[in-house]
């Protein structure tokens, strides 16, 4: 009687089916699920950071670094930075970079303080920094989108040019806000059961953000266009107007941050978001976010950001000098980055 054949015999060599007895090699699992686990070891180990920073505020300051205000002024200065960070957070994962979000925020900052602004009150301080953040995102994203220009260039011209207007509008001068309805945000009597209004306003952009990045086409075709930008286009993604788009949200997030830091201050300077792009680049990658683009973490970025705000906070609380503070917060991005590459490595295998 005849043997029935295989479907792999039946397809043969020219289908390129593999024969039955040889197994076909091991793959790396790919999965959503293992992406998603990979991040919630980085996730861990920062976590890890943060407890011991704590250990270490609470061992050397108990009194002052455990109050409820200090707790409460961590969060509220995260709560700018963490803003820009989720905005920086997508750029990098589409594989650009954003060195101007620091003097974009001051731009708005200014521009959203002027007396003229001022006349229309609450929204429109809100309005005018909004607008003015979204602007200079435009323009970084049709520079580099369009105009094909390298984002490290085009931002850093960016960088400059924002923080010559706003040197210009202010003449070297602080913009003292009147708008009480801006000002008592930034009051204890506006915190709900104690959480200040501006760690509301973060925790709802970084919901979103998380939202948008792992619950989205967007977010699908930031990461896609992070990994490669060819075979992105091939797939049919635009990936000019993708990262046009992603400017602009970088953008937005600044002139967010800059209504906030209004708030915090009650004034609108030149030298706000000074150095913000550094401390937003450092605390989303070392969060897990690449910096060649590819694959990006909001949690990771925030945990980031507080991880660099408590340390800032236990330096002021012991008096550290600047020099110390700055070689001893270098030292701990250098171990928090070697611990994820650790885990990462470990995950990968």
């Amino acid at each position: 009687m005849t043997q029935p054949v295989s479907s792999a015999q039946q397809s043969g060599p020219d289908k390129g089916a593999a024969p039955a007895s040889v197994p076909a090699p091991p793959q790396k699992d790919r999965s959503p699920r293992a992406f998603g686990l990979r991040v919630d070891l980085r996730s861990l180990s920062l976590l890890g950071v943060l407890a011991v920073l704590i250990v270490v505020g609470a061992v050397t300051e108990p009194d002052a670094f455990l109050d409820t205000g200090n707790l409460q002024l961590i969060l509220t200065q995260a709560s700018v930075i963490g803003v820009v960070t989720v905005g920086v957070t997508f750029v990098i994962t589409s594989g650009g970079i954003d060195l101007s979000v620091g003097a974009m925020v001051a731009l708005a900052s200014v521009w959203a303080t002027t007396l003229a602004t001022q006349e229309y009150g609450f929204v429109g301080i809100l309005f005018t920094a909004m607008v003015v953040g979204l602007g200079a995102g435009l323009i970084n994203g049709v520079l580099i989108a369009y105009g094909r220009l390298v984002p490290f260039i085009a931002t850093l011209a960016m960088l400059a040019s924002a923080r010559g207007v706003a040197l210009l509008i202010t003449d070297g001068k602080t913009q003292i806000v009147t708008v009480k309805s801006v000002l008592d945000l930034g009051l204890p009597g506006s915190y709900v059961l104690g959480i200040p209004p501006l760690v509301m306003m973060f925790a709802v952009v970084a919901v979103v953000g998380w939202l948008l990045l792992n619950r989205t086409t967007f977010g699908r075709r930031t990461v896609a266009v992070g990994g490669n930008a060819e075979a992105a286009r091939l797939a049919g993604i635009d990936v000019r107007r993708q990262r046009l788009y992603l400017y602009l949200l970088s953008g937005l997030c600044c002139g967010i941050a800059a209504f906030m830091l209004i708030i915090l201050s009650g004034s609108g300077q030149n030298t706000n978001g000074n150095l913000y792009e550094l401390d937003a680049i450092a605390a989303a990658i070392i969060g897990g976010t690449l910096l060649t683009g590819g694959r990006g973490t909001i949690v990771g970025s925030v945990l980031g950001v507080l991880v660099f705000t408590t340390i800032t906070n236990i330096f002021a609380l012991n008096n550290l000098q600047s020099d110390v503070q700055q070689i001893a917060k270098g030292a701990i991005i250098v171990a928090a980055v070697l611990v994820q590459g650790r885990t990462s490595a470990r995950t990968d295998t």
